[in-house]
């Protein structure tokens, strides 16, 4: 009688954590998806803000109801299944809803990303449409300017890594600079494609609020309205890699243009951003590159490329940060030019590269 004792009360407490466990997972599961579904509601719902909040306090309201059918002693459970019931349909539409949400082509963009790259290539020869090479003197004071420039393949000597800070060291903007031998770089910048009324988000980055932007720029655009424009704290690494390791990077860019101009796609804040689209062209050439909590927080990016002895290994990394630093040169360059042009470009290229040159690895 005892162990018959013994083993029923064995199991009333197995039952009742097993009841408390499934209790939390779905406390959890209704917090989570409340989370979302109001985070998703406010970045993509067009409607007025007000309308949005009330919707949003609408399903927390449902939510509340659901874990208090589920957690009240005095709830009938005919009506905790009929609330849950109630709130897993308004999730069935609101997926099938989210899932009507597809990135566009056309839509009034922001000046800056307002064109889409566009490739054209025949063997060795590029010929890109669309670069960007913009006159800054504020923000919102700019000459828009959009060329077609051409390239030589056989005349790629050079590839840095410039890195862009705004909120702290821990998270930067991500660039490419290709030079050739005939003194032409062009930089290469994933960014958020914003209409024109939007500003950047953060979290709408996790919400489909932006569409993707691939930009090819000139150096005295990109990299001067960071420098002098937006005061950012901007650092170009000298890559020491193969020239075919970056032809083979170069020839990624073309293809991610190629990709985007036949079909859109959302920036994302985590998965699909300036960092991460870089780190997975990258391990096209090198399957073996390791992930790293440096690719989400890319403002240690540098650090990481230093590791895997893609830059200069005769000087700790200190130095090399220390040398890349190139906003007082910017700040230089500006002082002491103000035309604009081509020579003007090739004289900030020239500037923000003070020092030695790193020669590719044969």
């Amino acid at each position: 009688m005892n162990r018959q004792n013994g083993n029923y009360a064995l199991a009333h407490r197995l039952k009742r954590g097993l009841s408390f466990v499934l209790q939390v997972l779905l406390m959890l599961a209704v917090l989570c998806s409340g989370v979302w579904a109001s985070m998703a509601l406010w970045f993509q719902l067009p409607v007025s803000a007000w309308l949005s909040i009330t919707i949003i306090i609408g399903w927390w309201l449902l939510s509340i109801a659901v874990l208090t059918g589920w957690f009240t002693r005095h709830s009938s459970t005919q009506r905790a299944f009929g609330v849950a019931g109630v709130y897993a349909v308004c999730w069935l539409i609101l997926l099938g809803w989210w899932h009507t949400i597809q990135p566009q082509q056309n839509k009034p963009w922001a000046p800056d990303v307002a064109r889409q790259l566009q490739v054209e290539q025949a063997g060795n020869l590029v010929t890109l449409h669309h670069v960007r090479n913009f006159d800054w003197r504020s923000p919102t004071d700019f000459t828009s300017r959009w060329e077609t420039r051409h390239y030589d393949l056989n005349k790629l000597s050079s590839l840095d890594v410039i890195t862009s800070y705004w909120m702290g060291p821990k998270i930067a903007h991500v660039l490419l600079s290709f030079g050739f031998s005939d003194g032409q770089y062009v930089t290469f910048s994933i960014e958020t494609r914003r209409e024109q009324h939007e500003a950047f988000s953060t979290f709408g980055g996790f919400f489909r609020k932006f569409e993707l932007s691939l930009i090819a720029a000139d150096e005295r655009d990109i990299i001067y309205t960071r420098t002098n424009i937006r005061r950012e704290q901007v650092y170009l690494y000298r890559m020491q890699v193969s020239k075919a390791t970056i032809r083979s990077l170069f020839n990624s860019y073309l293809q991610e243009a190629r990709e985007l101009e036949q079909q859109p796609r959302f920036y994302n804040t985590l998965t699909s951003n300036c960092t991460t689209i870089v780190f997975n062209m990258a391990r096209l050439i090198d399957p073996g590159l390791p992930l790293d909590y440096r690719i989400i927080l890319s403002g240690y990016l540098p650090q990481y490329i230093y590791e895997h002895r893609g830059l200069n290994q005769q000087l700790p990394f200190s130095v090399v940060q220390q040398q890349a630093y190139i906003n007082p040169y910017a700040e230089r360059y500006a002082q002491s030019s103000k035309p604009s042009g081509q020579s003007n470009s090739a004289a900030f290229s020239a500037a923000i590269r003070h020092q030695p040159t790193v020669q590719p690895v044969p």
